[in-house]
């Protein structure tokens, strides 16, 4: 691997991956909404973002995502939806990701492997679903699972060496997670960054439209 792009690259997770592919000698570029004005919910700013860069790239990950957003929090009951919240959350964390897929399938070679990465979830799978709760993030994940399974079908008319996945971090001690670790095992991001980052170098055009975890299992949709 020598080029990769990094969307969310100011975050606690994109930040570390981008360390870990640095580390490794790849020539990273990152863009994120800190630093770059780079909001993944805008389909004008991720075309002008994208289409400022040039390919082809070993690697594009989309490390963004929020488990909450302007305030509302992971449903514990159905009395808790709110219409404005689920929209919000599919928004970011299923369209976002595919816009960036959208606008970045021209930075992708055709003639040697690629990977297309976003970063996805356990708590979206609908078959290891056994706590219930949460509605609006595990559904937006959920969807990004399958837009992302959907699209690696139709790219590998085009890009036959391309795999295209969704990636599980596991429980990663950031600032995006900090309320919710509890009693749950979690990692740092640096050791994660590099888990994730051995998974990724690791897969191939056969396993695109995948849904993997951290030791590259696959997790059951």
């Amino acid at each position: 691997m020598e080029r990769a792009l990094i969307i969310g690259s100011s975050g606690g997770l994109g930040s570390a991956i981008s360390a870990q592919l640095n580390a490794n000698g790849v020539n990273v570029t990152g863009l994120s909404r800190r630093s770059h004005g780079f909001d993944i919910t805008n389909e004008s700013l991720v075309e002008t973002h994208l289409n400022a860069l040039n390919g082809p790239l070993d690697l594009v990950f989309v490390a963004t995502g929020a488990l909450e957003i302007e305030g509302a929090q992971p449903e514990k009951s159905l009395s808790a939806l709110d219409p404005k919240a689920m929209a919000d959350q599919y928004l970011l964390n299923a369209i976002g990701p595919m816009l960036v897929l959208k606008h970045a399938v021209r930075l992708l070679p055709k003639d040697r492997p690629a990977v297309f990465a976003a970063l996805s979830a356990r708590v979206g799978s609908i078959g290891d679903n056994r706590l219930g709760g949460w509605y609006s993030y595990r559904a937006a994940k959920a969807g990004l699972n399958q837009l992302m399974h959907g699209a690696a079908i139709e790219l590998a008319r085009s890009h036959k060496h391309l795999a295209c996945v969704c990636l599980h971090p596991g429980t990663v001690r950031t600032a995006f997670t900090q309320k919710y670790l509890g009693r749950h095992p979690s990692v740092p991001a640096p050791e994660a960054a590099e888990r994730l980052v051995s998974v990724i170098e690791g897969l191939t055009p056969a396993q695109t439209g995948g849904f993997f975890d951290y030791a590259g299992k696959e997790i059951v949709w």
